[in-house]
């Protein structure tokens, strides 16, 4: 039963991403006079729907996913409140505000969780028996401001860099004491885990009133970073498709992650509940800023294959014929359903193991 709840709470974290990335793209399809013919959140069949004016607001039985269906969308039709007719750069505004909206939401949510858990400063508290950052001449209470030249401002990049970085090879971190920032270089040992450099840190700090937005700020920054380092390291090659999870398996962590916050609280339901939603915050931040950066991506079929097309229109003054632009799009669709359920198989066979 616990875990038939987990997941009905995970199904609702996705759906309100989804819904808030098609909100964005409602929202703008009315603000420029666009015919929205459906609202939709969730998938499948239908619970519940009614009509308002223009458009068909529906609720479907699977909560996964969701669609704004707007007049024009994918094919030439005469009409002025058509998706098709309006003013390239009018269409381009209705088509990112999609993953737009996502880094909003991401953004509103570090507020919460900031204000509420504080920031993980990179703050040295402590260094593992035989650590060679403390035989280089760091020190406990010194700041890490910098990693092999990367800016540091939280110590989740740290553990990030770390994770991607299993070569052996030097590492220079730049820390900050008594006001001055210096550099050291050393090698980090080889364990069990991979290669660490025997420090320990991240506590996190209250932040101030005044300090909550700008670390909600690099708290999305943290995400979005992470998911651009992700996508180089994949593409070059350094992470397989088994490091993917999909649908599926990052539904399967979240419901580990609610079966932890529950036990942490020890009993206490109040606070297995404070816990839960904390920890679903967090991952509607990630999950939220994710989709952002992937639907920006200028591949077919997403946000940002339909932004690029649409600039190239601008450039060259000169539409793409919707059978085309369709064909490409179906292209790219394909090629995404077909990636999604080799992820999909994989995330379930390792679940079954």
């Amino acid at each position: 039963m616990s875990t038939v709840i987990n997941v009905i709470i995970a199904l609702l974290v996705f759906s309100a991403i989804i819904f808030f990335h098609e909100l964005g793209h409602f929202l703008l399809a009315k603000k420029n006079g666009i015919y929205v013919n459906e609202f939709a959140v969730g998938m499948g069949p239908t619970l519940f729907s009614f009509q308002k004016k223009e458009t068909k607001y529906s609720l479907k039985l699977i909560p996964m996913g969701g669609y704004c269906m707007m007049l024009g969308e994918d094919e030439d039709v005469q009409d002025e409140h058509s998706f098709s007719t309006k003013p390239v750069w009018a269409r381009i505004s209705v088509v990112v505000a999609g993953p737009l909206f996502n880094f909003i939401l991401a953004f509103l949510l570090s507020i919460v969780l900031i204000a509420a858990c504080g920031y993980d400063l990179p703050k040295i508290s402590d260094f593992s028996d035989n650590s060679p950052a403390r035989e280089a001449g760091i020190r406990e209470g010194d700041v890490i401001t910098g990693y092999n030249g990367h800016r540091i401002y939280n110590y989740r990049e740290i553990l990030v860099y770390t994770q991607f970085n299993q070569t052996g090879e030097d590492i220079t971190l730049t820390v900050e004491r008594d006001g001055e920032e210096i550099s050291y270089q050393f090698t980090p040992m080889k364990t069990d885990g991979g290669y660490l450099m025997g420090i320990y840190a991240g506590k996190r700090e209250k932040a101030s009133v005044g300090s909550v937005l700008k670390y909600s700020v690099l708290e999305l920054r943290y995400y979005i970073k992470t998911t651009f380092l992700s996508l180089n390291y994949l593409i070059g090659g350094k992470l397989g498709l088994n490091n993917l999870s999909g649908p599926v398996g990052i539904v399967s962590m979240m419901s580990d992650t609610i079966d932890e916050a529950k036990e942490s609280a020890e009993g206490d339901i109040s606070l297995a509940i404070i816990n839960v939603l904390l920890n679903m915050v967090n991952f509607c931040i990630m999950l939220s800023a994710n989709l952002g950066v992937m639907n920006l991506l200028p591949f077919p079929a997403l946000d940002g294959g339909r932004t690029l097309l649409l600039l190239v229109e601008a450039f060259f003054r000169k539409k793409m014929p919707a059978d085309k632009e369709a064909l490409v799009n179906t292209i790219g669709f394909m090629l995404l359903l077909g990636l999604m359920v080799v992820v999909m198989f994989q995330d379930i066979f390792k679940i079954i193991k």
